[in-house]
């Protein structure tokens, strides 16, 4: 009994956990390898399709009058854009090794904001509605500044505002959008069937849990395969540390001023990381994919707390 408390206090450390072991696991031991490869992709091309299921419980909950665009989402906007392009601007006249850990800083601001966030924000006490509409705005706003800011980060990437809005639109489709129309129409021609979702008790949360592993594992893959100095690694591991710090502090701050401090946290801090990641390896130097990697972690652990305090105190205590 003392395990299975400890495991639902902790689900997401314990989650993180678990897909590190796995991973190392099916990496590491020679008579495993051969199942690692093969089923690590199936796992890879399968995490839409949980995403989908996740958000479709999610949204289950949402009411459509309670969809509307408030102040804080276009604030959040504003300091996110204007972080980036201070970044941009510092990033141009640096040297290489400088430039790689702001590189890995300024994707980690740039990604979008996760589109299974508004899971967090449902368990932690938020609205499940202010954070879609958020999301779908922030994945609007980073397809228009990502062809824009990337050929000034990396004077070679090739990436056209019609392959960003194409990457970034079709994840949104996928994972956001299909899953809402879905949810939407479950509650308007099957009620029944949406209110025994809504019963269930934070099962969204933990197929969340479930995706976290298969995500740790994929970082833990990157960290491991990357060929630099240790002084470098340490910089691109601690580098995202702060900017976790930054986004989530940034986020409930400006979200106190309305009421919704948890949404404003978790709307600038919880980010996309596999888009993140997806996208430094393609257009930017693949090193800075690191970066990205440990937000996966640091996030995790802020998101972990968060739990924690709002479970054992019943509010959060940041």
């Amino acid at each position: 009994m003392k395990v299975l408390n400890f495991i639902k206090e902790w689900t997401l450390p314990c989650a993180m956990v678990l897909g590190a072991g796995v991973y190392l696991l099916f990496s590491e031991i020679s008579l495993l390898q051969p199942v690692g490869n093969a089923v690590g992709p199936v796992i890879m091309e399968l995490m839409p399709v949980l995403i989908f299921a996740i958000l479709y419980v999610t949204f289950c909950k949402i009411r459509l009058h309670d969809l509307r665009i408030r102040p804080w989402h276009i604030w959040l906007q504003v300091i996110r854009t204007g972080l980036i392009l201070a970044l941009v601007a510092v990033i141009t006249a640096t040297d290489h090794e400088t430039k790689l850990i702001l590189e890995g800083m300024f994707v980690c601001i740039i990604c979008p904001t996760a589109a299974a966030a508004a899971v967090i924000t449902d368990k932690l006490g938020g609205s499940i509605a202010s954070m879609t509409v958020y999301t779908l705005i922030d994945n609007a706003v980073t397809s228009l500044l990502i062809p824009l800011l990337f050929p000034l980060v990396e004077k070679e990437t090739g990436i056209s505002f019609a392959a960003s809005f194409y990457i970034i639109l079709e994840k949104v489709l996928l994972v956001l959008i299909l899953p809402f129309i879905c949810a939407m129409a479950t509650r308007r021609w099957l009620p029944k069937l949406a209110a025994k979702i809504q019963e269930a008790k934070d099962l969204g949360f933990y197929m969340w849990a479930f995706n976290l592993s298969i995500v740790m594992g994929l970082t833990l893959h990157n960290i491991l395969e990357s060929e630099i100095s240790g002084i470098t690694m340490a910089l691109l591991l601690a580098a995202p540390l702060a900017v976790t710090f930054l986004l989530f502090g940034i986020g409930k701050s400006v979200g106190r001023r309305y009421g919704e401090s948890i949404c404003g946290g978790q709307a600038l801090g919880q980010k996309n990381t596999i888009v993140a990641i997806w996208l430094t390896v393609t257009y930017l130097n693949p090193t800075a994919a690191i970066a990205p990697c440990a937000y996966v972690v640091w996030q995790n652990i802020v998101n972990a707390w968060q739990l924690w305090c709002k479970e054992k105190y019943g509010r959060l205590k940041w």
